[in-house]
């Protein structure tokens, strides 16, 4: 089964994002939540996500799921060090994109699937545009 890295640079963003797909999904997706700096501040540990990345590697592959740019520089760093592991980076939006991947993922989706349905986050329309101004 795919497994979901999220990755952001609150580790209490990070973790209320995998509880709540893991809620979603009733726990049959393998999600590895990390965020936070090594002294518990705003930033990125690439070890944290080295470790997460080995935590749920498989042979089908890990979706890595980010808040910011910096969040996705630091996984392609790690990367370049575990050329033998399968993994997409995503850039869809880090809450709806872990939606759509965990559920696509639950149904046993491979990797492509799940990076696809992640991307299909891009395209929700959250508010109708009438709503959006205040005259």
């Amino acid at each position: 089964m795919v497994g979901l890295l999220i990755v952001a640079h609150s580790e209490r963003l990070a973790s209320g994002v995998k509880e709540f797909t893991e809620q979603v999904t009733r726990g049959q997706v393998p999600i590895v939540a990390v965020g936070g700096a090594v002294d518990g501040s705003l930033g990125i540990s690439t070890d944290a996500i080295r470790q997460g990345l080995r935590q749920i590697a498989s042979s089908d592959g890990v979706l890595v799921l980010v808040d910011f740019v910096s969040a996705a520089l630091s996984v392609e760093a790690v990367l370049e060090d575990e050329p033998q592991m399968r993994v997409v980076i995503s850039n869809a939006p880090l809450v709806e994109g872990a939606y759509f991947a965990a559920v696509e993922a639950s149904v046993g989706a491979t990797l492509e699937e799940t990076a696809a349905a992640a991307l299909r986050g891009r395209d929700l329309v959250k508010v109708q545009e009438r709503w959006t101004s205040h005259p």
